[in-house]
C-alpha cells in the first residue's frame, strides 16, 4: 500500500498532466488548514487530514480550453459558458485520472440549499499557498472608517489575470506529516499598495487595473477581455457573432451581480 504522501503526489500529479495542458493550476491542501480558519457553519464535512486540491484557471485557459469547447458546439444555453467549459475540464480529468476514486467537487458558483457557498474560493486558495488573499484587515490604520471592503486573491505570477474555478476534496485519501502548509506569495507587501489594490478592487474594479497591482507574466487576451467585459446576459450574443452558436436549450440562469462574480475569483 502507498504511504499517504505518495498517495497525494499521485494525485496531484495525475490532475497536473491532466489539467496543465488546458490553462489550470492545482493545488494541494489538508481541509484542515481551511476549516482551521472558518467557522464551523462553513467547514468542509471531512477529516482534517482529507486531501483537497484547489484549481485555478490561468489567461491561458479560455484559448487552450474555452474556444475549443466552442468549437465543439459543447455550450448550451443552460448556465455560464464558461462555467459548463470548466465543469467539462474538470469532469473529464476526474473520470480519466480517478475512475474508481471517490471525489467532491465544488465549483466555485455553486450553492448550498442554505444559500451558501459549497465552498469560499479565496480562502482555499490562501491556504494551498496559491494565492494571497488581501483582506480589510490585512491593512493597518484602514483609511475607510466603517466601510466594509471586499477582499481579493494576487496571484505570484498572474497578478489579478486568474480565477479560482474549484475545490475537489479527497475524503478518503489522507494527507501525512510531510504535507506542510505554505504560505501565499505576499507580492502586495506595503500598506500603500494593499490600500491601492483593495481601493481599484472595491471602487473600480470595471476597469481591471487591481489586476496589474504586480508585474504579471500573462495577462487576458483582448478577445477574452472584450469577453468578460461583455454583462453575462449578453455572453451567449457575443458568441453568435464570433460564429459559435449554442444550441437552444433553455436561457441561462440569471447572473449574479458583477462584484460577486469577482470576487469569487469568476473571470
Amino acid at each position: 500500500m502507498a504511504a499517504p504522501d505518495d498517495t497525494m503526489n499521485l494525485v496531484t500529479g495525475l490532475l497536473k498532466k491532466c489539467l496543465a495542458n488546458s490553462g489550470f493550476e492545482v493545488y494541494p491542501l489538508k481541509v484542515g488548514w481551511y476549516n482551521s480558519v472558518l467557522p464551523p457553519s462553513l467547514h468542509l464535512p471531512y477529516q482534517d487530514d482529507s486531501l483537497a486540491v484547489v484549481v485555478l484557471s490561468t489567461p491561458s485557459m479560455f484559448e487552450q480550453a474555452f474556444l475549443p469547447f466552442l468549437e465543439e458546439r459543447g455550450c448550451q444555453k443552460l448556465s455560464d459558458p464558461i462555467d459548463q467549459c470548466v465543469r467539462r475540464c474538470i469532469t473529464s480529468a476526474v473520470s480519466e485520472c480517478f475512475p474508481e476514486q471517490k471525489v467532491d467537487v465544488r465549483y466555485d458558483y455553486e450553492l448550498l440549499p442554505n444559500r451558501k457557498p459549497k465552498f469560499l474560493a479565496q480562502t482555499a486558495a490562501h491556504v494551498s499557498g496559491a494565492a494571497f488573499y488581501y483582506q480589510q484587515s490585512d491593512v493597518t490604520d484602514q483609511p475607510w472608517a466603517e466601510k466594509k471592503m471586499f477582499g481579493v486573491c494576487i496571484h505570484p505570477k498572474f497578478g489579478g489575470w486568474f480565477a479560482i474555478r474549484a475545490l475537489l476534496v479527497f475524503g478518503d485519501v489522507m494527507v501525512g506529516s510531510e504535507l506542510l502548509q505554505p504560505d501565499p506569495a505576499d507580492c502586495v507587501s506595503s500598506r500603500e499598495d494593499r490600500i491601492k489594490l483593495l481601493e481599484a478592487f472595491n471602487f473600480r474594479w470595471q476597469d481591471w487595473s487591481y489586476r496589474d497591482i504586480v508585474l504579471p507574466v500573462q495577462t487576458y487576451s483582448q478577445k477574452q477581455r472584450d469577453y468578460f467585459s461583455t454583462p453575462p446576459a449578453q455572453r451567449f450574443a457575443l458568441l453568435s457573432t464570433w460564429g459559435f452558436l449554442p444550441s437552444e436549450d433553455e436561457q441561462p440562469e440569471p447572473a449574479s451581480e458583477a462584484l460577486i462574480e469577482q470576487v469569487n475569483g469568476h473571470g
